[in-house]
């Protein structure tokens, strides 16, 4: 590797000022696992490094809200969501997805704040957290802003951040009515990188679907929610017949892209039977669980 400076600021103000808008060698670093690779192939030379590990204890925290929302600190392990009993019982789903998200030895390092920031589209929580309506807090020069996560995702390794500006915070609303789901379709083992990912919420009344959130990943340039087959089940029995018809319209939906773990064409029939298997995945949970 290149020499480059490392700077420790003791606050996220402090953190974003240390950013360069516009230089793209100057890059935050919070777990590193992704950015020390590339930066060990070479693929990214950096000039600066500002950690964020020594900023405010507050951006590690997760606090669950007296309404049934969470609110999660940007730089909180993915280890420390997976086992908090707030996140068990609040959003059940989301430790449910990071079982399989690549490994222990990962998991224990890298951040929520930078597993969204580095828009790599096989990630497993982005379509999960778009599916739950979860929003983003963004630190910048000029103050703070709040976004859905929908808008985080510009395409493929693109976020709309700027580069001075760094995630906060992750909010999302309760979940108490909810049935969610997240499955994915892995070429090799299970806590690989996915051909698919799909992210399933629905609020529903016994058999009858209120409302659908239906997102895929992994499959696409970047998380794309299906609006196709959420008009389709919004309001709807879910019986077979709707099953296949939102299968068959998530297939036309999903622009798929070929990669090493298949084919676009591979990837929307994928679509289609993974889109059916997460919806009844999410009927058969209880509300809010994954």
């Amino acid at each position: 590797m290149t020499p480059f400076e490392l700077v420790e600021p003791r606050t996220l103000h402090e953190a974003v000022g240390l950013l360069d808008a516009e230089d793209p060698a100057v890059r935050p670093i919070a777990g590193g696992t992704a950015l020390m690779q590339m930066m060990k192939t070479g693929v990214f030379k950096p000039t600066r490094l500002v950690s964020l590990r020594a900023v405010e204890d507050k951006f590690s925290r997760i606090e669950a809200d007296t309404g049934g929302g969470l609110r999660i600190g940007a730089l909180t392990p993915l280890s420390v969501l997976e086992r908090s009993a707030d996140v068990r019982s609040r959003a059940p789903a989301l430790p449910g997805a990071l079982l399989t998200l690549s490994n222990v030895r990962v998991r224990n390092v890298a951040t929520l704040g930078g597993h969204l920031a580095h828009a790599d589209p096989h990630m497993d929580l982005p379509p999960l957290l778009m599916a739950m309506g979860a929003r983003i807090t963004v630190a910048g020069p000029a103050g703070s802003r709040t976004m859905p996560v929908d808008e985080l995702f510009a395409g493929y390794y693109e976020t709309s951040l700027a580069r001075n500006e760094l995630i906060a915070e992750v909010t999302i609303p309760p979940q108490a009515d909810r049935r969610s789901a997240y499955m994915k379709c892995t070429t090799r083992s299970a806590d690989d990188w996915p051909a698919l990912g799909v992210a399933v919420s629905l609020q529903t009344d016994g058999r009858t679907v209120k409302a659908a959130d239906v997102v895929i990943s992994a499959a696409t340039e970047k998380p794309t929610r299906l609006a196709a087959v959420q008009k389709i089940l919004s309001g709807a029995r879910l019986d077979q017949t709707t099953l296949h018809r939102a299968g068959d319209a998530a297939m036309v939906d999903a622009q798929t892209i070929d990669d090493v773990r298949g084919s676009a064409a591979y990837k929307r029939e994928l679509v289609r039977v993974y889109v059916m298997r997460a919806v009844q995945q999410a009927v058969g949970n209880g509300a809010g669980r994954g």
